[in-house]
């Protein structure tokens, strides 16, 4: 009887491919084989064996493998379930997944899982004296007994702790005792360039147990930290993994819990490429899959989480107090509307800004600044003509850097850069610089404090990651007087010195065209609160603004972010946006405008004849081109109380005979499942 393999392969394709295994060769499921692909090879994963082809495909058009590069699965089919889930859910090629889910390294046929291989790479190593977890205070002792008594019911638990409340430590108690019963731990963080301080500590307390996984470190330890997991040492009990969302796809066999930190932070969603997932929901499914609970913790937490708990789908522990009874900190706002008519104003900073920086650095205190747009200037513009100069692929303007490299203009989209003309190319009129970011801030703090020791954390200070490293131990250690910086700052820091935090446009952050902007404008305001007065006296947050009457800020003034949820919720329900509905984007790109509005309409009429006023006509978004690529979305909102597996089946069966019309044949259609927008 013929023995057949289907096989992932690393392709932007929605089904396997199928080959003969020769008769003598050794395969399983989850095992890496070289495959024939046309006129090349490659390397895929095996998804199943079996002897019955399906009707369409004949025994002697199927090719044989090549050869197997294991002798053991590299592949868990646990693994293999999840894959298929984000495939299936999240509506994307499982080609894609695969890509997305092992190290680059792994699909090297060069690369071997046998522990004797010559080519190995030390991992991350603890030498010094492990601590002892900290104990826990009454708060803490009474948030972890919620947790594990919600998790006799439930597999999902929230966390919900102000700033500064402890919640690391609950979490290094529950780490503790997984680890004991010999159980690995999943520890997911936002961005990993940003948790230093975090692996630090729970480096203290676990030691080699502690395993760092993400993007940043070479494709080669990667692999081999991915190897690590699969088939860890016999003398090690327990492992901890901290990593950033592609940690979800790392091989756990004893999987006893998954922390979901800061679990309401866009960064868990991943935009391009596919796979668009969002691994909290991918987290969720792999606790469920593996019979493993799973904690979620924020400050803040995302809407959809908290109408969870109050649906009685995940269970609740809150912390409402600062560690040792610390204030929360004050927050003052300047309105900016009077500043600017008295001519109060340094630059962007306002007269009560600055005497209060001044203030703070006369005792010796530290001061973050924040600016959550990166650069100088968003744009420059012609004063005679109005010409902005803007990206030749992308239709936005370009952004102007002015550092030690000089002054520059870049896309923030494609990365294409350009000089800055003195003059205006088109009328040669003089060129005047518009609204200002973290490199304009710099400037200005220099000029304005000159005796204070200024650094830059954004995404272009921070290229490197020895360089965020640096920033970070410079301002814990106070080498450093004033941190400048993008969201970057509000994510996960201690700092104990940190008197005063200031927001110079608070209003940036929620005129956005997007319904969840007032959502995460209070996540990013409350979180970089939570930066000031963490030792000692109770520190202060002066929001810019000109609008100091908008109601998100008379609720950031009272922390309080329960009453901002019942606002959100009665606007979200109003206008059938998530929780209450399932939002999926769908994007048309094409390289001629006209085929771009032809293929979005094509797909927009057959949805709209499938799911009526569930879908919207096509839209023009707000960034019309990107890489040379012509954009037209389409929007469908599938209600909660309605079949979301099959509306996704529906509209997986359009895009897939869209493909085969002529409107469509060229059109490239990306689809993002509860994006978060």
């Amino acid at each position: 009887m013929s023995l057949y393999a289907d096989v992932i392969l690393p392709l932007a394709i929605q089904d396997t491919y199928t080959y003969s295994v020769p008769d003598g060769m050794q395969v399983e499921a989850g095992m890496r084989v070289v495959v024939p692909l046309v006129k090349k090879q490659m390397t895929g994963i095996v998804r199943r064996l079996h002897t019955d082809l399906p009707a369409p495909l004949q025994a002697d058009h199927i090719r044989p493998i090549i050869a197997p590069l294991d002798t053991m699965p590299v592949v868990t089919c646990e693994q293999l379930r999840l894959w298929q889930w984000i495939s299936d859910y999240y509506l994307c090629p499982i080609g894609d997944v695969l890509a997305a889910a092992l190290p680059r390294k792994v699909l090297d046929k060069q690369y071997s899982f046998q522990p004797t291989a010559r080519r190995r790479v030390r991992l991350p190593h603890f030498t010094g004296e492990l601590k002892q977890p900290s104990p826990l205070t009454e708060q803490q002792q009474r948030a972890k007994a919620d947790i594990l008594q919600a998790w006799q019911t439930k597999r999902v638990t929230l966390l919900y702790g102000v700033t500064s409340s402890g919640k690391t430590e609950v979490y290094i108690h529950l780490i503790e005792k997984q680890l004991q019963q010999g159980k690995q731990v999943l520890y997911l963080v936002p961005e990993i360039a940003l948790t230093t301080q975090l692996t630090d500590r729970l480096q203290s307390v676990f030691g080699d147990r502690l395993i760092v996984y993400h993007s940043r470190v070479s494709d080669t330890l990667r692999a081999e930290t991915y190897r690590h997991i699969l088939n860890p040492p016999t003398s090690q009990t327990g492992q901890l993994i901290v990593g950033a969302r592609s940690a979800v796809f790392l091989p756990f066999r004893q999987l006893g819990m998954v922390i979901v930190d800061e679990e309401h932070e866009t960064s868990y969603k991943q935009q391009d490429p596919a796979p668009r997932y969002h691994a909290r929901s991918v987290a969720i499914m792999l606790g469920e899959q593996m019979d493993a609970h799973v904690l979620l913790g924020t400050a803040t937490p995302a809407l959809e989480t908290l109408y969870n708990v109050q649906n009685g789908k995940y269970g609740l522990s809150r912390m409402n107090e600062r560690f040792q009874g610390l204030q929360l900190p004050r927050i003052t706002l300047i309105d900016l509307n009077r500043q600017y008519h008295r001519k109060e104003m340094y630059g962007h900073f306002s007269d009560p800004l600055v005497a209060r920086i001044e203030e703070e650095l006369q005792k010796n205190k530290q001061i973050i600044l924040f600016q959550n747009r990166r650069g100088f200037a968003p744009y420059i513009q012609c004063t005679a003509c109005g010409r902005v100069p803007s990206c030749p692929s992308c239709d936005v303007s370009m952004t102007l850097h002015r550092n030690l490299r000089g002054q520059y203009l870049q896309c923030h989209y494609c990365g294409y850069e350009m000089p800055v003309s003195a003059a205006c190319p088109e009328c040669g009129g003089q060129m005047h610089v518009h609204g200002f970011g973290t490199e304009r801030i710099e400037d200005e703090v220099a000029r304005f404090f000159p005796t204070a020791r200024v650094a830059r954390l954004d995404f272009d200070s921070t290229r490197k990651k020895e360089t965020y490293q640096d920033i970070i131990r410079s301002f814990s250690t106070h080498e450093i007087d004033i941190l400048i910086g993008t969201q970057m700052v509000s994510k996960g820091l201690h700092f104990d010195d940190v008197s005063l935090v200031a927001v110079l446009n608070a209003d940036s952050l929620f005129n956005q065209p997007s319904y969840r902007s007032y959502e995460r404008a209070f996540q990013m305001l409350e979180q970089v609160a939570g930066r000031a007065g963490r030792k000692g006296q109770q520190g202060e947050v002066i929001l810019q603004t000109f609008d100091p009457q908008h109601p998100i800020f008379q609720h950031l003034q009272a922390h309080d972010y329960d009453r901002f949820y019942q606002w959100q919720m009665e606007e979200r329900q109003q206008f059938r946006f998530p929780p209450f509905t399932h939002l999926i984007t769908l994007t048309v790109k094409h390289k001629a405008e006209e085929k771009a509005l032809q293929a979005a309409n094509r797909l927009q009429s057959r949805l709209a004849e499938i799911f009526g006023t569930r879908c919207s006509g096509v839209m023009q978004p707000s960034i019309t081109r990107l890489q040379n690529y012509h954009l037209r979305t389409i929007q469908l909102r599938i209600e909660q109380s309605g079949s979301f597996g099959k509306a996704r089946q529906l509209l997986r069966d359009e895009l897939n005979q869209l493909t085969h019309t002529k409107e469509g044949r060229n059109a490239i259609i990306q689809t993002d499942i509860d994006p978060c927008e």
